[in-house]
Formats: C-alpha cells, sequence, structure tokens
C-alpha cells in the first residue's frame, strides 16, 4: 500500500463533511499546478439544487477563482466516479486530468453507463485514473446508506 496523494485525502475530508450534513458523502478537489484551487463537498439537498454535486461545486469555484471558464491546466480530483452531468461540465471545462476513488457502477458516466468521454462527439478527453482511495471512498458510501435503512 502506498499514501494516497494529499488531494485525495482532501477530497475524502470533505466526503465525510458531505456524510455529516446529512448529504451522500462525495467530495471534490481541483489542483493547479499543485496547488489546491478548490474543494467542495456534495450538496444538492442543503442547496436545493441537483446540480450542486462535490465536481460542479469544484468546478464553479475553481472558475470563480482562477477568473477562466477553461480549466485546461487543473487536476479532479474526486471520491466517486463522476456522473454523466458532471463529466459534460469536467469537458466543456477541460480539466485535463480526473482522478476518482470508488466507480459508480449504477450513476457512472466514465467507466460505466454512457462512457462519455469514449464518445466520438465529445470534444474534450481528459486523463483518467480511477480506483485512486478506492476502499476509503466506498467504505464511506456503504456506511451512509447502511446507516438510513
Amino acid at each position: 500500500m502506498f499514501p494516497l496523494p494529499a488531494p485525495m485525502r482532501i477530497a475524502l475530508d470533505a466526503a465525510r463533511d458531505a456524510a455529516a450534513a446529512g448529504e451522500v458523502p462525495v467530495g471534490a478537489v481541483i489542483v493547479r499546478r499543485g496547488a489546491i484551487v478548490a474543494t467542495a463537498a456534495n450538496a444538492p439537498r442543503a442547496r436545493r439544487d441537483p446540480t450542486a454535486h462535490a465536481e460542479m461545486l469544484a468546478i464553479r469555484a475553481a472558475t470563480a477563482a482562477l477568473g477562466d471558464d477553461r480549466l485546461a491546466e487543473c487536476d479532479l480530483w474526486v471520491t466517486l466516479e463522476p456522473c454523466a452531468m458532471c463529466a459534460g461540465a469536467i469537458a466543456l471545462a477541460r480539466i485535463a486530468r480526473v482522478y476518482w476513488g470508488a466507480p459508480d457502477a449504477k450513476g457512472g458516466a466514465i467507466d460505466h453507463g454512457p462512457r462519455l468521454f469514449a464518445q466520438p462527439t465529445c470534444h474534450h478527453r481528459p486523463e483518467l485514473f480511477g480506483g485512486i482511495g478506492e476502499g476509503e471512498a466506498a467504505s464511506l458510501l456503504r456506511e451512509f446508506f447502511r446507516q438510513r435503512r
């Protein structure tokens, strides 16, 4: 075993914050040239906004912080495989690399479902790295849903 990269550890902390707030435990971090630009936790229930996924909130915060709608020099670290909405936003933002923890066979859109970045109509394809911190990210999700059943 090797230690998790700092951005994934921070994303996992954000996921724990989401769970503590009653949200599905997903956290996201955007990094540019080794510096953290944005961190976000899932918040659709708190914001009453179905688009308030951690990735979307992190992208919005990063574009605001950098003053640019393009995040071409940025990496996204997220605890769960992004859904179709988030994958679309990742492509539109031109994020360079995406690192995720747990796979999402039901709602994921990178390795599962529509496999958005493999579609010929996708205008931007980031580099993709799955399974980073998968055990811890999956455990957070399992425990969150176990407590609600």
